[in-house]
């Protein structure tokens, strides 16, 4: 799978959009992924942790079972690190600041999953209820997914197939919203 760009679909929608230097939209990209994913994404799970009994530790430690946690949080990481990777390589010289990206991303991850981003936040708040051994984080995961799978993805999928077109309804085709299944 490849990477289609802007350049080779025709955008029919005029619009009043921000454009960024690649600098600056590297900077603010690097903001979004070193400050508020951590924060949002294992600052807050820990934050909870501290506020409600910790299932499975004793002595202000993790039981065994619980380290299986840190197994789903490290597969996160991996994930996102892949992702930042993946989006600062197909960063242009200047970058349309808007809700949806300008290019679509069909490889690495995106050839597994179409939402590598969401899979990946959604493994971490998993990570962390099963480390932490908090009902919580579980109830903080669960609405996560509520709230991506039934208010954010179907409007991202729609604008998708309205800027990308046939190209993103074969992707569509092609590549789960979550999981690919295995074949047998």
């Amino acid at each position: 799978m490849k990477t289609v760009s802007m350049s080779e679909i025709r955008d029919t929608k005029p619009s009043r959009k921000i454009i960024l230097p690649r600098w600056m939209a590297l900077a603010l990209g690097f903001f979004a992924w070193f400050v508020a994913i951590p924060l949002a994404h294992c600052g807050l799970p820990w934050a909870i942790s501290l506020l409600m009994p910790r299932y499975g530790w004793t002595e202000g430690k993790p039981g065994v079972w619980n380290l299986f946690g840190l197994i789903a949080v490290a597969l996160a990481i991996v994930c996102l690190i892949w992702i930042m990777v993946l989006g600062i390589a197909q960063t242009p010289k200047k970058v349309e600041l808007e809700w949806n990206s300008s290019f679509l991303l069909m490889r690495g991850p995106y050839a597994h999953t179409r939402n590598p981003m969401y899979v990946a936040e959604l493994g971490l708040w998993l990570g962390w209820a099963i480390f932490y051994g908090n009902a919580i984080i579980l109830i903080g995961f669960a609405v996560l997914w509520g709230l991506i799978n039934f208010v954010i993805l179907p409007r991202e999928e729609r604008a998708l197939e309205e800027r990308f077109g046939e190209v993103y309804r074969q992707y569509k085709k092609k590549v789960p919203r979550w999981f690919r299944k295995t074949q047998r």
